[in-house]
């Protein structure tokens, strides 16, 4: 069970990390600076932010709809 979680864990790392990447590139940011948007915009849309990172992996949400620096928006 325990080896269940922590394989959980790191697959959800590295979504994270995809989704970092994806919007530093995007964005010509940093990935601090692209990490603290994805955040802010999964918490704004109460969201888990590995669905969150996900769905920009998958290219189900634009990455320019995600912008570093600016506050999010409502849905």
């Amino acid at each position: 069970m325990l080896a269940e979680h922590l394989q959980h864990a790191l697959n959800s790392r590295v979504v994270i990390e995809q989704a970092k990447g994806v919007l530093s590139e995007r964005h010509g940011v940093d990935m601090n600076a692209a990490f603290d948007a994805l955040r802010g915009h999964a918490r704004q849309r109460n969201l888990k932010l590995t669905d969150f990172a996900l769905a920009i992996v998958r290219g189900e949400v634009l990455p320019d709809s995600v912008v570093p620096g600016e506050a999010p928006t409502a849905p």
